[in-house]
């Protein structure tokens, strides 16, 4: 198993070891021994999937609010995503930078977000798979939508604006500077 912090330090790159032989392959994909043993505490609630038709589908970026915050813990069982995570905790050094990796089936690397961070992801190919798992429940009241290319973040997602598959909420979703956030450094 391998933990690699990225550039914010908690945003960890979880790579399984993967057990080959003549009838395929094997991996752990959650071990809270081993997870908690590279720095995720995560007792989870709620697992999701998603599948996106269209390659430079868009979703994020979201976070839900306290009390209803979420971790998520993400991997592709198909094709290929960018997945981005952005600090939206007011009193960190790193508020408003993010960091983003290629998550993909072939790579079978997943992706630990802790709470305090908004998430998205763009699909680079079309027919992908994302399954997550995540620390609270959704609550539709809780949710917060920023703008997926706000300028001010400035993160390359692989996609041309005028590409990019999106939700009416994403769409319409606010500036990263002119929401408030609810969280501070844990």
């Amino acid at each position: 198993m391998e933990f690699l912090r990225l550039a914010i330090p908690e945003i960890i790159l979880i790579t399984p070891k993967q057990i080959i032989d003549d009838r395929g392959f094997f991996e752990e994909t959650w071990n809270q021994k081993k997870w908690q043993s590279g720095g995720i505490n995560g007792n989870f609630a709620q697992d999701n999937r998603s599948l996106s038709t269209h390659a430079f589908t868009v979703r994020g970026l979201h976070f839900q609010t306290p009390p209803h915050a979420q971790a998520k813990l993400v991997r592709v069982s198909k094709g290929k995503i960018i997945d981005v995570a952005v600090d939206a905790r007011t009193d960190s050094p790193t508020c408003g930078k993010h960091v983003s990796v290629a998550l993909a089936a072939e790579n079978r690397a997943q992706l630990w977000v802790p709470a305090g961070f908004l998430h998205g992801y763009a699909t680079q190919e079309d027919n992908t798979s994302v399954f997550y798992k995540q620390t609270g429940y959704y609550a539709p009241g809780g949710e917060i939508s920023v703008l997926w290319d706000d300028p001010d973040l400035g993160i390359d997602w692989n996609v041309d604006a005028g590409a990019a598959v999106l939700s009416e909420k994403d769409a319409q979703a606010q500036y990263f500077a002119n929401f408030e956030s609810p969280f501070e450094l844990l």
